[in-house]
């Protein structure tokens, strides 16, 4: 066959990297871009619909090649994509008449679920190759369905300490807030903090800001129960939460939980997601600075 040599060199491109899900999402992201843009507008709408067909579609072309270039990164690109790829069926002419849509959402369970191949196993190409991380490739075929859920979410913080020079409190306190918007939000594993009645187990929780709204804490200082509240919280540099338990609702439509012994995958937010009703017990949380508005602090029996 002609040009064996420049398609042995793709195919072993290809093989290094979630070809197929970004090429699907390139290809959702142009059947965005066409339907705005081709006669078939005069049945469309080229108000908002047609602005975030293109704005969406842009940005999933962008997602797609971004799998190609940087595989590395291909968990936090497929979490953008796929819920750029479901929203597209609200903002858009519903998601590119759903082709494009469908399309998105199936690259981008591809991108999730792939696994590099183990160097050299390319070679023996008679021999079937069992990748690692099949559980990842089984959450990325789920991935469509959960949408998310279980990767998007947050803490709330309260006080600025550093965690490897205080003594946590034995009762981690309780903490509320109606509203929780985190920047840079990344989830940095399992630890165990010192406390009075010895070690404690917690998930970290690092980003770069957080804003609350209606926070509230509550804890325990001997008998006293003490009450701190705040109508809002700004967070900001280095921040780091120290939590036992969170329960939130993602978008204000999913309610999910989390433990220690239960945490989400992949480990990282995309910046526009929020939560409500956040709950949570917070054992430490250190930040460069916070500031409160509306700062109440009460204790009673």
């Amino acid at each position: 066959m002609p040009l064996r040599e420049p398609r042995r060199v793709l195919r072993g491109w290809r093989r290094t990297r979630p070809f197929w899900g970004g090429l699907l999402l390139v290809l959702g992201g142009a059947e965005l871009l066409l339907v705005p843009l081709s006669p078939l507008t005069v049945l469309v709408s080229l108000g908002l619909g047609g602005l975030a067909a293109i704005g969406i579609g842009l940005a999933l072309i962008a997602a797609g090649i971004f799998l190609w270039l940087l595989p590395h990164a291909h968990h936090y690109v497929s979490v953008n994509a796929l819920i750029l790829s479901v929203l597209s069926f609200a903002a858009t002419n519903l998601g590119g008449f759903l082709v494009g849509m469908v399309l998105g959402i199936i690259g981008s369970a591809m991108g999730f679920g792939w696994t590099p191949v183990p160097e050299g196993a390319e070679e023996d190409a008679e021999r079937p190759k069992v990748r690692d991380g099949q559980g990842t490739r089984t959450l990325g075929v789920l991935l469509p369905v959960v949408i998310v859920g279980a990767t998007l979410w947050g803490g709330a913080p309260a006080r600025a300490a550093p965690a490897d020079a205080i003594v946590a409190a034995r009762t981690p306190p309780t903490v509320t807030t109606t509203l929780f918007s985190p920047q840079g939000f990344t989830l940095a594993g399992v630890r165990e903090i010192p406390t009075a009645d010895g070690p404690l187990k917690v998930m970290v929780l690092r980003m770069k800001a957080a804003s609350l709204t209606d926070y509230r804490l509550k804890t325990r200082d001997g008998s006293r129960e003490l009450a701190l509240g705040a109508d809002t919280l700004d967070l900001s540099g280095s921040v780091t939460l120290y939590l036992t338990k969170f329960k939130g609702c993602l978008e204000g439509l999913l309610c999910i939980t989390f433990t220690p012994d239960k945490l989400p995958v992949p480990p990282v937010v995309p910046p526009f997601v929020f939560m409500t009703d956040v709950q949570a017990e917070q054992a430490l949380v250190t930040s460069d600075l916070i500031v409160a508005g509306g700062l109440t602090l009460k204790a009673s029996a």
